[in-house]
C-alpha cells in the first residue's frame, strides 16, 4: 500500500473462473471461452457484465518488456445457459493450461 494511506485495499475487479472451451459434443471452438463469474448465478445478472473487459494473467519463463506477466485480453460476450456462466472472446485463444484457472472481470466499460 501507498504510504501513509489507511484501511482496506480496493479490488477495482471480480474474479472470474475459466470452465472451458464452448463445445459441442464432438467439436469444441476454443474462440470462445465459458467462465464462471463469482457472485453471479441467473441469467438476469450475466446482462449487467454483457461487454465488459477481462484479462487472463500468466507467467512465462522468457522476460518481455522487463516482466514475466503477460496478459491475454478478453470481452463478455453474452450468457451460456441459465445458471450464469457467460461466453467470452479473448484477443488470441486461450492455452489449454488456463482451464480451471482465473481471470480478472473488470468493471468498465460501464453502462450506468
Amino acid at each position: 500500500m501507498v504510504k501513509g494511506r489507511q484501511g482496506e485495499r480496493v479490488r477495482l475487479y471480480v474474479r472470474g473462473t475459466i470452465l472451458g472451451y464452448k463445445r459441442s459434443k464432438s467439436n469444441q471452438y476454443p474462440n470462445t471461452s465459458l467462465l464462471q463469474v463469482e457472485g453471479v448465478n441467473t441469467k438476469e445478472e450475466v446482462a449487467w457484465y454483457a461487454g465488459k473487459r477481462l484479462a487472463y494473467i500468466y507467467k512465462a519463463k522468457v522476460k518481455t518488456n522487463g516482466s514475466h506477466y503477460r496478459c491475454i485480453w478478453g470481452k463478455i460476450t453474452r450468457s451460456h445457459g441459465n445458471s450464469g456462466i457467460v461466453r467470452a472472446k479473448f484477443k488470441s485463444n486461450l492455452p489449454p493450461k488456463s482451464m480451471g484457472s482465473r481471470v480478472r472481470v473488470f468493471l468498465y466499460p460501464s453502462n450506468i
